[in-house]
């Protein structure tokens, strides 16, 4: 994000300026939760209220990888005994995770950073309480939106939590324990609370105005981006409560759409949003601010940095932070002897190559000039130009084979592309360098370009609303607008002589029925840490099979187990149904 009204200057640099403290995760919830004596200045003001958001970004990366690899598009398998990791990432693809292992450090993880943001949020929220606004330089109104956003970001938390491990505590309070519970709460009672949370904070809120972007407010919470939560949380409603929504989702994605909260369109290209300059983006509406010299969580070993071979560097030309790691990839719709998986799930190249004129499917590659990329997808071999000016490609770590990246899983190591091995095993615990193409959507530009690495985190877009939206009609029966809905999307995707064989009826040919809506999330939102909540609404996350995934015994991993650190920290908590208890 490049730096670009006072209050939204000192907000927007110091969201940059702020993140390196989060490196120490080793410290207590409350170490940078400030007493009234700290308040001295506007500025000490603002970091206080700056701390969950900071936190807010770093959490994204425990809960990326329970969203993603438990699900059916993104894996992490063995390769060339690189990543078994003592099977901690089969037992999350084939949900059997327990109470410890190394699968259940990111559970906790997940839980932790949750319960760590909301008690932040407490803790600044108590602490303004006893503010006087003008003392600080603060207008009434203005005081009355940092706290609107604070309440806003701690209900993004407990959303998150709602969706993992549905039965939670309620933690308002930082001081006053009697407004808290240690025990679980039914989930009806926490979805209440989160909805008027939000509901009350959206008048107290800014609109966005202008059509360039959230510029220095980015990150922050506004009334589109609020209102976007409640889609988001009436959108599975009928999941995690048992009492449906649509109609409400509906309601206020049509009128984030309308524009009633806000200036928002759809960008003309599928990268727009996450590219170097998504500040501009009029699609975002909330993102974590980011930066090559600052805070880039997205961008490092636990999300994006290490879903690409180990040597990638070399062909993006961005050498600055060192070699990659190939820990995820996507998972196959090929056998090892090229044929396509039958499974109505996963597969999800081939889901794309259903419309064989899908942009995205070109491969990834920086363009000449500054700041330009075409293609989402690493594939094949990866050429580049080495140091004595020879053409060369990404090599293995591993045998030092040139990696030919495929839509397979398998032990192919140095054989040509095409070559049908001996060995037939494709699965978590069986694969090599070459396995699985790879996801590129935030771009990753060359060492001297200005945009290398300042892309800001869309957390919500747009198209999330628009789709929310052509679901809810879906389910009521309404075709027609949800066609609609996903094709004002979609078409930016295609070129338009393939509009009327690609796009959804009645603008094209192609019926939308249930299965072609849940490949059509998996399209638009691959790797954007949502998959799993996704398959879970439709209830496929626990009854279907994908590659190397059978299905569940029943449906109690719909949710995610208790950890035994987690219950071990509170004795009031009751493990989710279907979990092992631990003794106490």
């Amino acid at each position: 994000m490049k730096l670009k009204n006072i209050l939204s200057y000192t907000l927007g640099a110091a969201l940059l300026v702020s993140a390196p403290s989060c490196t120490d995760l080793t410290e207590t919830v409350y170490d940078q939760t400030v007493t009234i004596n700290y308040y001295q200045t506007h500025d000490d003001v603002v970091r206080a209220f700056l701390r969950p958001f900071e936190h807010g970004f770093w959490s994204v990366t425990s809960t990326y990888r329970l969203q993603e690899l438990s699900a059916d598009q993104i894996g992490t398998w063995e390769r060339d005994g690189w990543w078994y990791d003592g099977g901690q990432w089969e037992r999350l693809h084939k949900h059997t995770w327990g109470l410890e292992g190394g699968e259940s450090d990111l559970i906790t993880g997940a839980w932790n950073g949750c319960f760590q943001g909301i008690g932040q949020c407490n803790a600044v929220l108590e602490g303004f309480s006893k503010l006087n606004p003008e003392q600080y330089s603060f207008s009434a109104e203005d005081f009355a939106a940092l706290e609107a956003q604070l309440r806003t970001m701690r209900a993004w938390f407990y959303i998150r939590a709602l969706d993992m491990f549905r039965n939670l505590p309620k933690v308002v309070s930082f001081s006053d324990q009697s407004q808290n519970t240690t025990h679980q709460l039914d989930p009806k009672e926490i979805f209440a609370f989160i909805e008027g949370e939000l509901t009350d904070a959206i008048n107290l809120l800014p609109k966005k105005e202008g059509n360039s972007g959230n510029g220095m407010k980015q990150g922050q919470w506004n009334q589109g981006s609020a209102a976007a939560l409640l889609v988001r949380l009436y959108l599975n409603a009928e999941k995690w409560t048992g009492e449906a929504k649509y109609d409400k989702c509906a309601e206020y994605a049509q009128k984030i759409i309308n524009g009633e909260y806000g200036s928002y369109q759809l960008d003309k290209n599928w990268y727009d949003p996450f590219d170097w300059n998504n500040d501009t983006s009029n699609e975002i509406l909330f993102a974590f601010t980011s930066s090559y010299g600052y805070s880039h969580w997205h961008m490092t070993s636990d999300m994006y940095w290490w879903g690409l071979p180990s040597d990638a560097h070399y062909y993006f030309g961005f050498t600055d932070w060192g070699g990659m790691n190939p820990g995820r990839g996507i998972q196959p719709s090929l056998d090892v002897d090229g044929n396509p998986y039958s499974f109505d799930l996963g597969s999800p190249i081939a889901k794309f190559k259903k419309y064989p004129e899908d942009v995205r499917l070109k491969k990834y590659v920086n363009l000449p000039g500054t700041s330009q990329r075409e293609g989402m997808f690493l594939y094949g071999y990866l050429e580049y130009i080495n140091n004595n000016g020879e053409t060369d490609h990404v090599k293995s770590p591993v045998g030092g084979y040139p990696i030919y990246l495929r839509d397979q899983v398998g032990k192919f190591e140095a054989t040509a592309p095409g070559t049908i091995i001996d060995d037939k095993e494709s699965s978590v615990s069986h694969g090599d360098m070459n396995s699985g193409w790879c996801c590129v959507k935030y771009p990753i530009y060359r060492d001297d370009d200005p945009g290398a690495m300042e892309s800001d985190y869309a957390e919500i877009r747009l198209a999330e609303i628009y789709y929310a939206l052509a679901e809810c009609k879906f389910r009521q029966g309404d075709l027609e607008t949800a066609g609609k809905m996903f094709n004002a999307v979609r078409k930016r995707n295609y070129p338009e002589t393939t509009w009327e064989e690609y796009l959804y009826q009645p603008e094209g040919n192609v019926l939308l029925t249930e299965q072609e809506v849940i490949d059509e999330w998996g399209r638009e939102f691959l790797d954007e840490s949502r998959r799993r909540t996704d398959l879970c609404r439709w209830n496929k996350f626990s009854s279907s099979t994908w590659w190397d995934k059978q299905p569940d015994a029943d449906n109690h991993t719909d949710i995610f187990i208790l950890t035994q650190k987690i219950l071990g920290a509170n004795p009031d908590l009751k493990q989710n149904p279907g979990y092992p208890d631990i003794t106490r």
